[in-house]
């Protein structure tokens, strides 16, 4: 930092030295022009000539003393300064520029207020300062002396004014780039706040669809050991499939939030409703009988709405596979119908375990669920249906805004903050704690 910058900021800190040294610098102009006769010899201005009286150094003393209060009182003390200049302009002879003090605080006043202030204050300020100098004077009216006062006052006022614009310019820009910044900042942590819980949602299908198979399978094989060992070792075998099932999509799910550079990135597709025969396989396979009708083959969905279908009819049919009892049949239908692919889970489990499931995954698969296909632009309703048995039913529709963009809101903040999401969702499932 330079000396002269330094000094600048010192004195913007100490406003009342800073006015005490202007007050002493107008003080000594007053002075030297105190001493200068305008109408020497040949029109010239002829130095040293005359002095000024008592009275005039009195009034250009009080005049500098009362700028020092410039900037508490602006108003009070061009009323102090003009009020000294008109009583110079009576009794002064030879005359003292008490009036420079005057212009120095007609320009605090328009550098410090507003607008119609300063043309008010100017205007009274120009006209009984000229009118006093060029009537109660002692030069004629018409000596340049007194243009000079109306001159010199009138650039004054502009010249504060100038300055106060540009004052209320600069700051307006930096409000507006500061704002700009703290909405760049609230975007960020929208985006960051949505991608996490994107990844939340993706890790609680996950992982609750395969921790559901296993534990499943792992009671049957607890169950059958000892009688049937084949029958053990065949379930034993679902479980291996399932968790094996459950580390892949983990890994795809967490490798999503890969840095460019890294290695390793995912090639595998996001599952859509091209897989729907294999994860109702796995379903059958877990002793669950579900039966699928579908209308939509042929039918090339947006990304986003291919994996919201798979995860709403994942997250479906492991809420049956958990609830439903081990009597219990599903059904999957897939329709298109016009601009929307409608999504139906239905079941025959008793009708008592519809409470269980709304108060168990009301705050997480069914909820899920909802938030997917409304980020969409969709609708989702779950509830008992009539005479036994629960319904899942989502609306898609094909062309969304929500879903055209859902699958690039990741910024590179959003991937630092819901990479320690994922890894401390993962990390629970690993411990047996629910997701």
């Amino acid at each position: 930092m330079s000396t002269l910058t330094r000094a600048r900021t010192w004195l913007r800190s100490h406003p009342l030295v800073a006015d005490a040294t202007l007050a002493t610098a107008v003080l000594a102009c007053m002075l030297a022009g105190s001493f200068a006769e305008p109408n020497g010899r040949h029109g010239g201005t002829m130095w040293g000539t005359r002095a000024p009286d008592a009275l005039g150094l009195t009034l250009m003393l009080l005049a500098a003393a009362t700028l020092v209060l410039r900037r508490r009182h602006p108003l009070g003390v061009l009323a102090a300064t003009g009020a000294l200049s008109v009583v110079e302009f009576v009794t002064g002879d030879p005359r003292a520029p008490v009036a420079m003090s005057a212009v120095v605080a007609l320009y605090t006043v328009a550098a410090a207020t507003d607008r119609p202030t300063t043309w008010r204050v100017g205007l009274l300020t120009m006209t009984v300062l000229t009118a006093f100098a060029m009537l109660a004077g002692p030069l004629p009216w018409y000596a340049q002396e007194n243009l000079g006062i109306f001159a010199w006052t009138g650039m004054a006022a502009a010249a504060g004014d100038a300055v106060r614009s540009r004052r209320a310019f600069v700051h307006a820009i930096r409000e507006r780039a500061e704002r700009a910044e703290r909405t760049r900042e609230e975007e960020a942590r929208r985006r960051v706040a949505e991608e996490r819980l994107r990844i939340a949602r993706d890790l609680h299908d996950v992982v609750a669809h395969h921790i559901a198979l296993v534990n499943v399978q792992a009671g049957v094989a607890a169950h059958v050991m000892d009688k049937r060992p084949d029958q053990a070792k065949e379930a034993l075998a679902h479980v291996r499939e399932a968790s094996r099932s459950a580390l892949n999509e983990l890994r795809a799910t967490v490798g999503l939030l890969r840095q460019s550079g890294d290695p390793e990135a995912p090639t595998e597709p996001a599952p859509g409703l091209h897989r729907l025969e294999e994860l109702v396989g796995t379903f059958r396979s877990a002793g669950l009988p579900v039966e699928v009708a579908r209308t939509d083959q042929g039918t090339a969905l947006p990304a986003a709405v291919d994996l919201a279908a798979y995860r709403v009819i994942q997250e479906a049919l492991t809420n049956v596979r958990k609830h439903a009892g081990q009597e219990a049949k599903a059904e999957v239908s897939v329709v298109r119908v016009g601009p929307n692919v409608e999504i139906t889970v239905l079941d025959n489990g008793p009708g008592d375990d519809a409470p269980a499931r709304l108060e168990e995954n009301g705050g997480h698969g069914l909820l899920g669920m909802r938030e997917r296909v409304t980020a969409l632009g969709g609708t989702c309703s779950a509830g008992p249906r009539y005479g036994g048995g629960f319904r899942v039913h989502a609306i898609l529709p094909v062309k969304s805004r929500a879903g055209a963009t859902a699958s690039t809101t990741a910024t590179a903040s959003a991937k630092a903050t819901a990479s320690t999401t994922a890894t401390a969702s993962t990390t629970e499932a690993a411990k047996g704690n629910p997701v």
